[in-house]
């Protein structure tokens, strides 16, 4: 292997060349010598020529290796796709007007020692684009600007919400106690505490105290963990949006919500119409605004209520296929049975609104409903995007919850809170009426990208280990 030097300082982006040299003719040779970078991604040697395709992570430019002017001709021949190589040269249009950089010189950076997709075939195996992203991101353009775009939607949405006074915070990934969402937390193990901890299936409660601390606007752009299956919409560990607004309610939330997905939408698209599959989705303001009882009544033609008994629940349920356990309130049944027979066949974008008290810990009671709470979820193309809800701010009422909750876990539902005695004190000292709301930030990716599997806007997506 030949001697890889410790540093190369580049001039130039090959973006940068494109753009500066677009209108140069056939045959053309500026006095413009610049240094560059990159993977080789084609090569072809026609006797006393040889040409390559260089690919600097900005794009693409074809380097032009002439035998006379070449330093160790021969050596340049040899690369193997994949080779990093730094180059410097004049820039120039071959004969036949494509945009070039002459091979002054050049030096080898790295060595690809195992063999390079080419250009045309890529990564066929979908598994293999997962596991190697590494590859993936240089022979499937497509792949790295959806991880671009990606990037960008972060840096928008932090824009977004700074602009609206929100500040950014960091809050605990460890927790001694599991909580702010219904999922079955990861355990791990602190040795010199000799305790038991868990990864956070979210930061609210956390975001929550700063708010009684008086950050009246806080948000946070966090890993969140939840011991769950695999799918196309499910990763364990995925980025959340968390944010609590003093003195708002859902209503605000939702204001808050459709012109954040607006926003990005128009930014990164110049669009409001998305393409989900082979079907248009208009994020454009305003949504939809609907109950559960309401859509439900519109899927089954069954209009359900917490006052009809548990039996004429179940059967409900039975009739339409919906699974149920013993324990299972009026509340539960009503969430099975919408999330059963009506969630995914809702385009949106729509907020489903009133969640029954029992399956909602953490929101406050509606103020004309008793029994449902001010909370929605926003369904967009059959997806869930996020749960918002006027946030209880009553102590004994959450002490209540949290205890149903409690005999809940006790009972063997993994997915249950426990009490969280810090979380009650913190209530204690007064928790203004605040709107709070978590965004699932990789199903958002997928909705702004057109990706339909949460695989492809994960850059390293949870695997079976590989055999």
């Amino acid at each position: 292997m030949a001697e890889i030097p410790y540093r190369f300082v580049t001039d130039s982006r090959v973006e940068e060349l494109i753009a500066n040299h677009a209108d140069l003719e056939a045959g053309q040779e500026t006095d413009n010598v610049v240094t560059i970078a990159g993977r080789l991604m084609l090569r072809r040697v026609q006797g006393k020529l040889a040409f390559a395709t260089l690919d600097d992570g900005s794009g693409r430019i074809q380097l032009f290796a002439p035998s006379k002017t070449t330093p160790e001709f021969d050596k340049f021949c040899d690369l193997n796709l994949g080779d990093w190589v730094g180059v410097t040269g004049v820039v120039m249009t071959t004969r036949r007007g494509e945009l070039s950089v002459r091979v002054d010189s050049w030096v080898l950076l790295a060595e690809a020692r195992r063999p390079f997709p080419d250009k045309w075939h890529g990564i066929t195996d979908v598994d293999t684009r997962y596991r190697q992203r590494y590859v993936d991101l240089w022979v499937t353009p497509e792949g790295r600007q959806t991880f671009l775009m990606r990037s960008r939607m972060m840096s928008l949405t932090r824009s977004f919400m700074e602009h609206r006074g929100f500040i950014e915070v960091e809050t605990p990934i460890f927790h001694p106690i599991p909580g702010g969402a219904n999922a079955q937390p990861f355990t791990t193990h602190h040795n010199a505490l000799d305790l038991d901890l868990y990864l956070r299936v979210a930061p609210e409660l956390y975001l929550k105290r700063l708010t009684v601390a008086g950050f009246d606007k806080v948000f946070e752009i966090g890993r969140v963990f939840r011991n769950e299956g695999l799918s196309t919409r499910h990763n364990p560990e995925f980025t959340m949006l968390e944010l609590y607004q003093a003195y708002a309610d859902y209503d605000d939330i939702m204001n808050l919500v459709e012109e954040l997905v607006e926003h990005l939408a128009l930014e990164l698209t110049g669009s409001t119409v998305l393409m989900v599959g082979d079907r248009e989705l208009d994020v454009a303001r305003p949504w939809r605004r609907a109950t559960m009882i309401e859509l439900i009544e519109e899927s089954i033609g069954v209009t359900l209520s917490l006052e009809m008994s548990i039996e004429e629940l179940r059967a409900v349920a039975a009739e339409h296929g919906v699974p149920f356990k013993d324990s299972f309130g009026s509340g539960k049944l009503i969430l099975e049975i919408y999330e059963k027979t009506t969630e995914s066949a809702l385009w949106g974008p729509v907020y489903v609104t009133e969640y029954p008290a029992e399956v909602s810990p953490l929101a406050r009671e509606h103020r004309n409903k008793p029994g449902m709470t001010e909370r929605f979820e926003a369904i967009l193309a059959g997806r869930e995007l996020c749960n918002a809800f006027s946030e209880l701010v009553d102590p004994d009422q959450q002490r209540s919850r949290f205890e149903d909750q409690a005999a809940q876990n006790a009972g063997g539902d993994a997915e249950a809170m426990m009490v969280d005695e810090d979380y009650l004190r913190a209530l204690e000292y007064g928790l203004p009426p605040t709107g709070g709301l978590g965004i699932g930030m990789d199903r958002l990716a997928m909705l702004l990208t057109g990706a339909t599997s949460i695989r492809d806007v994960v850059l390293f997506p949870t695997l079976r280990p590989e055999r």
